[in-house]
């Protein structure tokens, strides 16, 4: 699907505006007390360590180190927060998961925190679900889509690195991969390809989070 079909000029310029602010870190927490107040609709990205997750937020807000990025997986222990002025969206950036190098101890409590803020933030809209384009869904993104059907919080998968497999191999992964949404429950249907190192169909979700700014 074109850009055309898909969002509008307007809704394209609305995104652009939206993540041309001065977007700056907010808080980090690693417990549920301390998460911010709700006051603003949140959207989340999650995904498997190292897919890439720093490097998007860091292309949409235009700010190369305001997530930190790591070839570490499992860097990301923490719910960091990211917002800007005069705008009613805040990011969330959450925990990587499927990574093996932490103790099993430090995972489930992270695993703790992710699934209890998704089950108990009221305002939280969607969460972007982020998949390598080289590796598709694995079994641990199949397990978080579980949890996110359960949680009943709905989630968009947005690929990355789409630019690292050829055009054949890109569209057959969409093909296989709504056939998999079409099952869930919570599954936004539209699937976003994109890449942080290209600038690759960044502006398409600037103006797809730039929807949940219309009241």
């Amino acid at each position: 699907m074109s850009e055309d079909e898909t969002y509008s000029p307007e809704e394209l310029e609305r995104g652009r505006l939206l993540f041309a602010r001065p977007w700056t870190f907010q808080t980090s927490v690693t417990e549920m007390v301390n998460l911010p107040e709700s006051a603003d609709t949140e959207i989340a990205f999650a995904g498997r360590s190292n897919v890439g997750k720093s490097s998007l937020i860091n292309a949409l807000t235009g700010r190369k180190g305001l997530a930190r990025t790591s070839s570490t997986p499992g860097r990301t222990q923490m719910l960091n927060f990211f917002h800007a002025p005069d705008t009613p969206i805040t990011i969330v950036d959450m925990p990587g998961y499927g990574y093996a190098q932490a103790p099993k101890g430090l995972v489930d409590a992270w695993t703790k925190l992710v699934f209890s803020y998704l089950r108990g933030r009221p305002n939280l809209r969607r969460v972007f679900l982020l998949i390598d384009s080289r590796h598709g869904l694995k079994k641990n993104d199949l397990e978080t889509m579980d949890l996110l059907d359960k949680a009943a919080v709905v989630y968009q998968v947005v690929l990355t690195k789409s630019d690292k497999i050829k055009k054949p191999q890109l569209a057959k992964l969409l093909t296989d991969t709504q056939t998999a949404l079409a099952k869930r429950i919570a599954a936004y249907p539209e699937i976003i390809a994109t890449s942080s190192e290209k600038d690759l169909c960044i502006d398409l979700l600037k103006a797809e989070i730039s929807r949940f700014t219309i009241s």
